[in-house]
């Protein structure tokens, strides 16, 4: 009898013990998407802000249309590719490092009109816009430490078994494919 007793408690055991684990993946996949959705928010402010930008520089440089056009293009594609689903994180870096590549065009395009720098409404744009990559790096730290910490639930052992049983997956980095966009860009107005 005292057998079975311990052997209902050893169950016990395991079972609180697989369901403290199950609870603690499910808190890291929650917070990995919450993480998502922050770089999301961030990016959509960045989206929302390039037109009056382009706006902008096209008053004083309006025969500059093939690069505002990129620029357009790239914000588009760069739209269509944000998602909230963190597994296609690396697809949607991907679009923003475009989008990124076509800002720094738009504002090498600025440095040759010495009037749109000294433009009030261009200056209040360009420190949004500043304030604005800071917040997505922010983001994109707090997201990328959120995988980190759900990965390593999810590979390590004992967890790595609920996390099979359970479905849960790797989460996937928010980072630039191209090593040279790593570099912090030099902006002068």
């Amino acid at each position: 009898m005292k057998f079975f007793l311990i052997l209902i408690g050893i169950g016990a055991l395991v079972l609180m013990w697989g369901v403290s684990l199950y609870n603690k993946l499910v808190k890291k996949r929650n917070l990995m998407e919450e993480g998502f959705s922050g770089i999301d928010v961030q990016l959509k402010k960045r989206h929302d802000l390039i037109p009056n930008l382009v706006n902008t520089v096209k008053g004083y440089a309006t025969h500059e249309q093939e690069t505002f056009q990129k620029v357009m293009e790239a914000r588009s594609q760069a739209m269509s590719g944000m998602t909230r689903d963190p597994e296609l994180a690396g697809q949607a870096a991907q679009s923003q490092s475009a989008l990124s590549g076509a800002l720094g065009r738009l504002f090498a395009v600025a440095e040759n009109y010495p009037e749109l720098k000294a433009d009030r409404n261009f200056q209040q744009l360009q420190q949004q816009l500043s304030e604005i990559e800071s917040d997505i790096e922010k983001a994109r730290r707090y997201y990328n430490a959120t995988v980190r910490d759900n990965n390593i639930m999810v590979e390590s052992f004992p967890s790595n078994i609920i996390a099979n049983m359970g479905g849960f997956k790797h989460g996937v980095f928010f980072e630039m494919e191209d090593t040279s966009e790593r570099a912090t860009p030099e902006v002068k107005f």
